[in-house]
C-alpha cells in the first residue's frame, strides 16, 4: 500500500487502521481490515473496489452511522466516532439509494431535506435557486420526483444532499444506472462544486474509465488497501503491457476465447474492431505461442488504462474462473424462427400511455445466435420495449413475433423460448437462493427429474452451491446477478432478454458474465440487451440508439462510430456516437 503522503495541509478526511467487522448468518464477515487514507482538501478522491470491497461500510463510517470496530477517522478535523452528529452537520451524503420522496415535488423533496438539515427559511430561496440552476431542474420543480428520469433522479438526490452548504461531500456509487449523458452532467456539477465552492469529494464507483476522472484513487479489495495515489501513478505501472489484438474478418470472441485461455494474461475484452489484451510481463507478445490458432492476429501496443493495473492486482483471470456456460437447448416448434433465420421481428411497435407515447413506431429485427444492442438515455422506452418482446405489456400498435410466435395470438407458447432478466433484482430477496431457483423452476413448468437437473445445474454452472441455503438479499450484487441469471436459463430458453444486467455489478462480475453471453451465442442463443455500459455494447453485433421511444440509428457498433469520425475525433467511442446522437435529436434547452 501507498502510505500517507504528508502534504502539509490537513485531509478533509484521515482514515487511520479502522476495521469493521458483521455477524452474518453466524458467520464472522471481516468488511474492513486496517484500512488508512486520506481525503484531500479541494479535490475528488475515488473510493474502487469490486463488490464486497467495503466500500459502502467505510463511507458509513465516515459519516457516523457506523462505528468503526477499530482505528479513528477525522472529517473536517472532527473525531467521527467522538461526535457524529457534528460531522453529519458538516457533510453532504448521498447513499446509493438515496431517499427521494416520489410522492413528492421536486420543489417539496427540497423543503423535506431543508428542515431535516435544519435550514432557515430565509436561506432557502437563494440555496435553491444555487441548485436548480446547478442540476438544470428549475422547469421541473413541480413535477412528481417518481416521474423524473433516473438521471434526474440522481441530479435532485445531489441537490438534497447539498441543500445545507458543506464543506465536504460524500457519494456512493453516485452514477449506478445513469446513461452516458446524465453520467456526464453529474461529473461536470460534481468538478463545478469542487472548483467553485472548494469542496472535498469522496466518491464510490464501480465505473473504471470514472476512477480515471478522481485526482486521487483508493483502491480497496476485501477491506483491504491495495493501493493509493493518482489514477496515472497506477496505470503508469502497465507501461508495456497493454496491446491491440486484430486479425481478418470479424474473430474477436473467438480471439478474446483463445486468448484468454494463455499462460501469462491478465485481461482480454473486446474493444473496437479488435481484442484488448493485458499481460503480466511487459514486451510485445508472440501470439502463435501463445495459442497457435492465433496465427495471423497481430498485436500493437497501446496506452495502458488505470483498469489495467486495476485488474492486475485483482487478480481477475484467476478469480473470475473459466464461466463459459453450457446450456441444454429446448428445440420448439415452429421451426424457432423464419427461414432466414430471424428469431425476433418487431414491425411499427408503438406503446400508449393515454396520450404518451413510451415506445413509438419502432421496428428492428434479430438473428438467431446474435447479441443484439438496445440503447437509450433513461426513460428512451428500452424497458418497455422489453416487456412488450416478453409478452408482459400488450402493444397498442404494431407486430411481434418472438421464436416463430405470434405475441398476440401465443403469448404463452413464446414465453416458454425466453429467458427474461430485469433491470432491478427482481428475485425473491427473503427466500435462499435454491428456494429461489425451485420457485422459477415450478413457474417455468420443470418438473420431476428435468427440475431436479435444472437446479443442480444452476447451482453448479453459477457456482452457486456454498451460498444455496443463503438469502438472496444478502448476496454481493455480483453473486445476486449469477442467481437472476441462472434462473432466466434454468428452462433452456432459445432467447434472452437482459435488462441492464450489469448496472453497479463490479468490472471482475462484468467480465465474468460477458463470457458467459459469449459463450451463450455461440451455442445460438439469441441475446437481447440494454446497457448504460458503452464499453459492453462493443460485445453487440448489431444495436439501435432510441430516445423518447423512436429509433435514431442501427447498425453495427463500427458504424455507429463512423458516423461521427472528424478531423478533431478521428477514433470516436461508443460513447462519442450515442452522445452525438442525442444532441443532434435534441435542442440545447432540453433536459436529458
Amino acid at each position: 500500500m501507498a502510505g500517507i503522503e504528508d502534504t502539509g495541509s490537513p485531509p478533509a478526511c484521515l482514515i487511520q487502521g479502522v476495521s469493521r467487522s458483521f455477524d452474518m448468518a453466524g458467520r464472522k464477515i471481516q468488511a474492513l481490515q486496517n484500512v488508512s487514507a486520506r481525503v484531500a482538501r479541494g479535490a475528488v478522491t475515488g473510493l474502487v473496489g469490486p463488490d464486497a470491497a467495503g466500500k459502502t461500510t467505510l463511507m458509513r463510517i465516515c459519516v457516523g452511522l457506523l462505528l468503526p470496530g477499530a482505528g479513528s477517522i477525522q472529517v473536517l478535523g472532527v473525531d467521527v466516532s467522538q461526535d457524529p452528529q457534528r460531522v453529519q452537520a458538516m457533510v453532504g451524503y448521498m447513499p446509493q439509494r438515496f431517499g427521494l420522496y416520489e410522492d413528492l415535488t421536486v420543489r417539496e423533496n427540497l423543503d423535506l431535506y431543508a428542515d431535516l438539515r435544519d435550514l432557515a427559511p430565509e436561506e432557502r430561496p437563494r440555496r435553491y435557486e444555487e441548485l436548480l440552476s446547478l442540476t438544470n431542474l428549475e422547469p421541473f420543480q413541480k413535477r412528481l420526483a417518481g416521474a423524473l428520469s433516473g438521471g434526474m433522479k440522481q441530479k435532485l438526490g445531489l441537490a438534497c444532499a447539498l441543500v445545507k452548504p458543506t464543506q465536504m461531500l460524500i457519494l456512493d456509487e453516485p452514477t449506478v444506472g445513469v446513461d452516458p449523458v446524465s453520467r456526464r452532467e453529474l461529473w461536470s456539477i460534481v468538478y463545478r462544486l469542487v472548483a467553485d465552492e472548494g469542496l472535498s469529494v469522496l466518491l464510490s464507483t464501480s465505473y473504471l474509465d470514472e476512477a480515471e476522472r478522481c485526482q486521487q484513487v483508493v483502491l480497496l479489495h476485501q477491506g483491504e488497501v491495495l493501493g493509493e495515489g493518482a489514477p496515472a501513478e497506477f496505470s503508469g505501472r502497465m507501461k508495456g503491457h497493454s496491446f491491440l489484438v486484430t486479425s481478418s474478418g470479424d474473430r474477436r470472441r473467438q480471439v478474446q476465447k483463445l486468448l484468454y485461455r494463455a499462460p501469462g494474461v491478465v485481461d482480454v475484452v473486446i474493444q473496437g474492431e479488435g481484442v484488448r489484451l493485458v499481460m503480466e510481463k511487459p514486451g510485445l507478445p508472440d501470439l502463435r505461442e501463445l495459442n497457435p490458432e492465433l496465427a495471423g492476429a497481430e498485436a500493437q501496443e497501446v496506452e495502458p488504462r488505470f483498469e489495467d493495473e486495476f485488474l492486475e492486482l485483482m487478480g481477475s483471470k484467476q478469480q473470475a474462473g473459466p464461466a463459459e456456460t453450457e446450456l441444454e437447448l429446448e428445440r420448439r416448434s415452429p421451426a424457432n424462427g423464419q427461414a432466414d433465420g430471424t428469431v425476433i421481428q418487431v414491425e411499427k411497435l408503438s406503446k400508449r400511455f393515454g396520450d404518451f407515447y413510451a415506445v413509438n413506431q419502432v421496428s428492428f429485427q434479430v438473428a438467431r445466435g446474435e447479441i443484439f444492442g438496445l440503447l437509450g438515455a433513461n426513460g428512451a422506452g428500452k424497458s418497455t420495449t422489453f416487456r412488450m418482446l416478453c409478452g408482459l405489456l400488450v402493444p397498442s400498435e404494431g407486430k411481434l413475433k418472438v421464436a416463430g410466435w405470434n405475441l398476440r395470438r401465443a403469448p404463452a407458447k413464446a414465453r416458454a423460448s425466453i429467458g427474461y432478466m430485469a433491470q432491478r433484482f427482481s428475485l425473491y430477496t427473503q427466500l435462499s437462493v435454491k428456494d429461489n431457483l425451485n420457485f422459477f423452476a415450478s413457474a417455468y413448468g420443470l418438473t420431476g427429474g428435468r427440475r431436479r437437473k435444472s437446479i443442480g445445474w444452476a447451482l453448479e454452472e453459477f457456482e452457486l452451491n456454498d451460498l444455496a441455503d443463503a438469502s438472496s438479499g444478502d448476496l454481493p450484487l455480483g453473486y445476486k446477478q449469477r442467481l437472476a441469471m441462472a434462473a432466466a436459463l434454468m428452462h433452456g430458453p432459445e432467447i434472452l432478454f437482459l435488462d441492464e444486467p450489469t448496472s453497479g455489478v463490479d468490472p471482475l462480475a462484468r467480465r465474468e458474465f460477458w463470457r458467459r453471453i459469449n459463450a451463450l451465442a455461440e451455442q445460438g442463443v439469441t441475446v437481447l440487451i440494454t446497457t448504460h455500459h458503452l464499453e459492453e455494447a462493443e460485445y453487440c453485433d448489431h444495436m439501435v440508439v432510441m430516445d423518447r421511444g423512436e429509433i435514431l440509428a442501427r447498425g453495427t457498433p463500427k458504424e455507429m462510430k463512423e458516423r461521427f469520425v472528424s478531423k478533431e475525433n478521428p477514433d470516436p467511442s461508443l460513447e462519442d456516437a450515442f452522445i452525438g446522437l442525442l444532441e443532434a435529436h435534441r435542442t440545447p434547452k432540453e433536459a436529458v
